[in-house]
């Protein structure tokens, strides 16, 4: 059997991204649509019969009727392709989700909190989702009904805490999940792609910022006489990528600007550019953002630090200038270069906070 696997869409989520192009947010989002559609379109022309959809397919918050239609559309040409959707903690099945109150095509299962087994052919296929924004994970123990079968597991959550969660998403566990038995476990929730064998988490289908770099896509599998074979396939075009630029030389903002507006960028990435290094002034990132010509550079971010003038520093009648002199003398003063590297972090660590 084959199968398509993949998580996270966020449709109709916000993007918060641009500090330069307000349009970006409702760029992404019809971008989405075209990545799903592609998605749907290679299920077609491959003619897959299963397609896993594992939590967080819409923001419940924020997703509009006319983006489920879109959705729901999309279902109905590929009718002889069983799709599988397991509700996720930004999609839970609740009272007024669409989950819960729309016609959805005759193709669709959606899997609620009850653990479920669909019987086909050849392969069963189980699955359980949310149903609020936060979960316990209420089935450590899943007995497989028949061994024989292929045997697929569908579900949403944190493994092994990996995202350093207060809150319940369905903890689960590698050592558990391997224990009991299927032939493929698929995975949602977390953003960047993790592959342990038979456990999946295909990552988020589109990237969704800055904090997602690197490619999206989904899984394409087939089991055949339980032997598993999967691959990674991008299907989204644009990355978000952080370019990092030490402005050590330069002087004042107006090289920033040029170094900036003559990088070699790729058309099909969002970037991010981190100034690094020592400044010789002080920086205005919004400044530098009103003259980049770029329209893919969505932000700066300045993690230089300034060079300060110790001469300077140290004839202030401030705070700021007692405590230089004093760690200056205690550099002065140290017996070992351990103990005076020690007292040069304390005046760096010092003066970045002043």
């Amino acid at each position: 059997m084959n199968f398509i696997h993949i998580a996270d869409m966020h449709f109709d989520a916000p993007f918060k991204l641009g500090e330069q192009n307000s349009n970006i947010g409702e760029k992404r989002r019809l971008e989405k649509r075209e990545i799903f559609k592609k998605i749907v379109e290679y299920i077609k022309q491959n003619e897959i019969p299963y397609f896993f959809i594992c939590g967080d397919l819409y923001e419940q918050e924020y997703i509009r009727k006319s983006t489920i239609d879109y959705i729901n559309d999309l279902f109905k040409t590929i009718e002889n392709c069983k799709v599988f959707i397991v509700p996720g903690n930004h999609d839970p099945f609740i009272k007024n989700s669409y989950y819960n109150n729309y016609n959805w095509n005759k193709n669709v299962h959606i899997f609620t909190n009850k653990l479920e087994v669909v019987h086909e052919k050849d392969v069963d296929i189980y699955g359980y989702g949310f149903n609020d924004f936060y979960m316990e994970n209420p089935y450590e123990n899943i007995e497989i009904e028949d061994k024989s079968k292929i045997n697929i597991l569908l579900t949403h959550g944190d493994i092994d805490n990996v995202q350093k969660e207060d809150k319940p998403y369905n903890e689960l566990y590698t050592r558990d999940l391997k224990k009991l038995g299927f032939d493929y476990i698929a995975l949602g929730h977390i953003h960047k792609r993790i592959i342990d064998d038979k456990i999946v988490y295909p990552g988020s289908t589109a990237s969704m910022g800055f904090d997602e770099e690197g490619e999206h896509g989904m899984i394409v599998g087939s089991i055949e006489r339980k032997v598993l074979q999967k691959e990674f396939v991008k299907v989204d075009p644009t990355e978000f990528k952080k370019y990092e630029l030490d402005i050590s030389s330069y002087n004042d903002e107006m090289q920033i600007e040029e170094a900036i507006n003559s990088l070699k960028l790729d058309d099909n990435k969002y970037y991010e550019i981190v100034l690094v290094g020592s400044a010789n002034f002080n920086i205005n990132k919004n400044n530098i953002l009103k003259v980049i010509t770029a329209e893919n550079i969505l932000k700066i971010k300045n993690e230089s630090k300034v060079r300060l003038n110790i001469e300077q520093i140290i004839n202030e009648d401030t705070l700021r200038g007692i405590f230089t002199r004093k760690i200056l003398k205690k550099i002065e003063e140290a017996e070992t270069e351990e103990e005076k590297e020690k007292y040069q972090r304390v005046l760096e660590e010092g003066l970045d906070s002043f």
